[in-house]
């Protein structure tokens, strides 16, 4: 691997000072990150780089900060549609002139965006690789190239040239064309997940033999990781969300009919969820994407169609209610939560049925036998990880080649917290595997266990089954057990489900040192909580989500109150400009201006994240916010009585606690600031009420005239009949100054409501 250059043997002191000096203007940061200064003196001074940089560590600023300090413009090629804009809208906020070509766009704006590149408008340029292939933009990019105004090519999610990997575009096959036509402008190749074979197939098909390579530490420190034994499915995730209220995350299923009956179902339960996947139209899933985007504590339940180029830093929980496919993807998943650095969870919770089902994917797929025997590997590798008892960080980072020493503990998993016990499952495994041989291996698990448990089924008796020796020799394991016996022998190849079997478990050569009681097998201990009642919503009030809290529980109450005046100003500035609240500022931006209350512009600057474009654009509206006395947020309490009517009309979790406050006489903008909650979440809370027939849209808008109230329904039936983008966003600018997106939810609420 070749060793990257050191920063000095491409820059002077006059030139690292610029360098630094633009971090600070454009960015906002004193300092750089990890590697983050030698790649970008390694492609500042012509050179290659492969990088290799967790979700959340600044991979984009690598390619930026070359774009704006070398000649010409940066040509950035992306699979993600969803990100460009993004991206694009997030370096228009910095002030950076960058644009986007993809399908996305109509052949009039496409041809005003190669104008601009053209004529030198442009600092970036993201594209789509389907797009940058074509003879047409080649062409563009000749002449670019003859006039030395291209400063460099980045390709991102550099991964998706592997043809062994999950996310195969094989348009980046060609790819190397960049190398061949255009040798004097150097590449960056970035991405966040690739295993040591993985960033060879990158060197070796993306030209890259010679470039520096970077790769970081693929630790995501503030993740916690959980995985748990499949019980009550429904039950388990919702004790996980309990401890998540008003928070942003995604809930993954592994089909498109399971995330709607998910969705459906947490919605029943008080929770602002919505489901995302490729069966839905085009409009649903693009107002479905940007109100995750732009709320605050929304849970997208999706299919893995959703996620991959969503720039949300503020995710703070995944959960998977279904087994993915590999590390790879379990990782980048896992990746999209916490990427603005505060404590995150992903937890997952699988199956027998999980396992079966994957390995059954894999067996009835077209691939060739040399791939389907890499996608079981790496289906074992995960398996190894949810299976294990010892520090899930610990393999995962195994897995990526960065091994931990013997004994190593993350203390922030599961298994590190709350070391699990195991016992000595070795004569189980050996009864199953024996049951397995004498019923000729052509049964799946839940008949295996069924004899073995000495079940009276007919299905049982009619086969003679309960005949057997083995007929109920392990009546003394309760299924749940008897599954987990399974999937570990599985996991340990002892065991497969032969797909052209119905998924039938049959042995292989690595059960006979089992059966011959030469290998151990020890499984942890099963821990059966006791079943509780879904919290009140004042209950729930009370009880802090473990994530958000956790990055404000050092404030005292007068940075709080500031912090909660910010986040309402962030959500009414971003709605206003139609961008993602985190375009405007991240929360750990906003934080640091809660913490240091700045009276000046130069106290403004030097917090992290405000650079000279943030302060001209929202300085002065800053600076008013903060000069106001903002009173101590005090916690609201909500009557028994509306508690009580909340429970009864099946408002629940969120959605119940501000509706409870709502009926109990506060205002909207008081529980917003005592929730910490942007205005608008709270009256989509009050929507759902609405659309329940449990409030009026009179009570929720006193101050709206009817006037008002029919110009918003208007506006948003020509949006439901010509709107190519979002109902809701397409009513919103048609209203102009009168625009408020938490009304607009509220009058379509009544529209939607059965009168």
């Amino acid at each position: 691997m070749p060793n990257p250059p050191s920063p000095a043997a491409h820059t002077t002191s006059s030139e690292s000072s610029l360098t630094l000096a633009t971090l600070k203007r454009v960015f906002g940061f004193d300092t750089f990150r990890g590697s983050q200064a030698a790649i970008v003196n390694t492609v500042l001074g012509g050179g290659d780089a492969l990088v290799l940089m967790p979700t959340g560590g600044g991979k984009s600023l690598c390619y930026q900060l070359p774009a704006l300090l070398r000649n010409g413009v940066a040509i950035v090629v992306s699979p993600l549609i969803a990100l460009m804009q993004d991206q694009v809208d997030a370096l228009n906020e910095l002030g950076v002139a960058a644009s986007f070509l993809n399908s996305s766009l109509s052949m009039e704006d496409a041809n005003r965006v190669e104008r601009d590149l053209r004529s030198g408008k442009l600092k970036l340029v993201y594209v789509a690789p389907e797009r940058l292939n074509t003879a047409r933009f080649l062409a563009l990019l000749d002449d670019l190239y003859e006039r030395d105004e291209i400063a460099l090519f980045a390709i991102d999610e550099a991964h998706c040239v592997s043809q062994w990997g999950h996310d195969f575009r094989e348009d980046y096959l060609q790819l190397t064309v960049l190398h061949d036509r255009f040798p004097k402008v150097p590449r960056i190749a970035l991405t966040a997940t690739a295993d040591e074979a993985t960033r060879e197939e990158i060197r070796n098909k993306l030209a890259l033999q010679d470039a520096a390579q970077f790769v970081s530490s693929f630790d995501r420190p503030n993740i916690h990781y959980t995985v748990a034994d499949r019980s009550d499915e429904r039950k388990q995730l919702l004790e996980f969300l309990d401890d998540h209220e008003d928070e942003a995350g995604i809930v993954y299923c592994i089909s498109r009919a399971k995330v709607d009956d998910t969705a459906s179902w947490l919605k029943s339960r008080g929770f602002n969820a919505m489901p995302y996947h490729a069966g839905l139209d085009a409009n649903t899933r693009r107002e479905h994407q940007t109100r995750f985007l732009q709320d605050d504590a929304v849970v997208m339940v999706a299919t893995v169609a959703f996620g991959m180029g969503i720039d949300k830093p503020d995710v703070r929980f995944v959960a998977h209610l279904d087994l993915p496919k590999s590390i790879e993807g379990y990782y980048q998943e896992t990746g999209r939560a916490g990427r603005d650095g505060a404590p995150a969870f992903a937890w997952m919770t699988y199956g027998l049925a999980d396992v079966v089902k994957q390995l059954r994917f894999i067996e009835e797929s077209d691939a060739g036998e040399d791939f389907k025997r890499l996608q079981k590997n790496r289906l074992d590798r995960l398996l190894a990880l949810a299976e294990t008892t010892d520090c899930r960080r610990a393999v995962l980072l195994d897995y990526f080649s960065e091994p931990q020493p013997a004994g190593y503990r993350c203390m922030n998993c599961d298994n590190c917290n709350s070391p699990p016990e195991t016992w000595d499952a070795t004569k189980p495994a050996q009864m199953f595997l024996s049951a397995a041989v004498r019923t000729g291996q052509f049964f799946g698990g839940g008949h295996l266990i069924d004899v073995l448990r000495g079940s009276k089924s007919e299905k049982v008796l009619a086969r003679g089954h309960d005949k057997l020796p083995v007929y109920g020799i392990g009546a003394a394991f309760d299924a749940d057990v008897w599954r987990i016996v399974i999937r570990q022998l599985i996991s340990r190849g002892a065991l497969f489900a032969d797909a052209e079997s119905y998924g039938a478990l049959k042995l292989t050569e690595a059960a006979r040192p089992l059966l011959r009681g030469e290998e151990v097998l020890r499984l942890r201990t099963i821990v059966v909580k006791p079943k509780g009642s879904a919290k009140l919503p004042r209950e729930r009030s009370k009880s802090a989500s473990k994530s958000s809290n956790a990055a404000l529980e050092h404030m005292d109450s007068a940075a709080r109150a500031r912090y909660a005046a910010l986040k309402a100003w962030r959500s009414q500035t971003a709605l206003a400009a139609s961008v993602p609240a985190f375009v405007v500022f991240s929360d750990a931006t906003l934080r640091g201006i809660a913490e240091r209350n700045p009276s000046s512009s130069q106290q403004l600057l030097e917090v992290s994240g405000v650079g000279e474009a943030k302060l001209a654009n929202y300085g002065a509206a800053l600076l008013a916010l903060l000069s106001t006395e903002h009173a101590e947020v005090a916690e609201l309490v909500a009557d028994e009585g509306a508690i009580e009517e909340a429970r009864s009309v099946g408002l629940t979790g969120t959605i119940g606690l501000s509706y409870a406050l709502f009926k109990s006489g506060h205002s909207v903008q008081a529980i917003s600031q005592s929730r910490v909650l942007a205005p608008t979440t709270v009256f989509t809370h009050l929507a759902t009420a609405i659309t329940a027939n449990t409030l009026t849209l009179e009570e929720v808008l006193p101050d709206a005239s009817l006037e008002l109230i029919e110009r918003m329904r208007q506006a948003l039936t020509k949006a439901k009949l010509t709107a190519s983008t979002g109902t809701l966003k397409a009513a919103f600018e048609d209203m102009g100054e009168d625009g408020h997106y938490g009304w607009l939810r509220c009058v379509e609420a009544d529209m939607n409501r059965t009168h």
